[in-house]
């Protein structure tokens, strides 16, 4: 069995969580796969008895990785979607980070996803990746996203004109600081942090969320991910921040932009005993008003 394994980076204080994340692997017999930047920061520090191997990019893992382990908080595990693409291999997000939605196992539970991994006592939630369409190439080979795509005014500039379109019938004008089209997953992340609705995983939906709307009567609105959204904008700049999760580029105002649901998806595991709504009420901390 091959697990890779992929961060962004470590503090000094962690390396004794690595240090027991890589005994669980050799002591079940797995060989881990390093992210090779990643494997740069703490090799010297760790002694490594078994087989290993590294990786660059996404395009070094091969058909034989059982899994990728992802080191951090969501964002780290957004970055690992960028290198699995369409191989189908699952990831699972062990929280190093903070709040965690998707990286939502703690570090003290690692022997238990090691165990779940090896066992196969996971299961796999196939979550819907959003597709972003240009008349020029943006994002290189990977113009999709898990959480959200959006389109931002750059900076101190001011609001901009969202012209949105639902399979080429206007939707609405946004006179915004932007505008956000979130996957399930992503409606727990900025389009909830702009009042977006949460929406199961499984709802088949986009969220659209207006950010810092001028007309108080525009509220976020879900549509089915069998849509096409398009966008014309307009504005007082020459351009606009357009997002694919953490990742950005600068677009020019007469760029035409579409968004859809990606032709594949992203398996994230998890162990039987966790599910969506438990998360939810973790996070959240739903349902312990004292009053109850």
């Amino acid at each position: 069995m091959k697990i890779a394994i992929y961060s962004r980076g470590i503090e000094n204080k962690q390396l004794q969580d690595i240090h027991l994340l890589l005994k669980e692997v050799l002591d079940y017999g797995a060989e881990p796969v390093f992210f090779q930047d990643f494997f740069n920061q703490f090799y010297s520090a760790i002694n490594l008895p078994g087989k290993y191997s590294t990786f660059s990019s996404g395009n070094d893992l091969d058909a034989g990785i059982d899994c990728m382990i992802s080191l951090g908080g969501d964002g780290t595990l957004l970055d690992t979607v960028t290198l699995v693409k369409d191989s189908g291999i699952p990831v699972l997000g062990i929280n190093y980070g903070r709040l965690g939605f998707l990286a939502n196992m703690g570090k003290d539970e690692i022997h238990s996803a090691m165990d779940a991994i090896v066992n196969r006592k996971y299961v796999l939630d196939k979550r819907t990746l959003i597709h972003l369409d240009a008349d020029i190439p943006l994002f290189g080979d990977t113009p999709y996203a898990l959480n959200e795509f959006s389109i931002h005014k750059k900076d101190t500039s001011p609001m901009i004109i969202i012209h949105a379109y639902l399979n080429g019938e206007l939707l609405n004008t946004y006179w915004a600081d932007g505008l956000i089209v979130a996957t399930p997953t992503g409606s727990t992340g900025y389009s909830l942090s702009c009042n977006g609705p949460v929406v199961f995983p499984e709802s088949a939906s986009f969220v659209i969320t207006p950010v810092a709307p001028h007309n108080l009567n525009v509220r976020p609105i879900i549509v089915p991910d069998n849509a096409i959204v398009s966008f014309e904008v307009e504005g007082r700049t020459d351009g606009f921040l357009c997002t694919l999760d953490s990742r950005r580029e600068i677009v020019s105002k007469e760029i035409q932009l579409a968004v859809k649901k990606e032709s594949f998806g992203i398996n994230l595991m998890r162990l039987h005993e966790n599910n969506f709504l438990q998360t939810l009420q973790n996070k959240l901390s739903w349902g312990l008003d004292k009053r109850n």
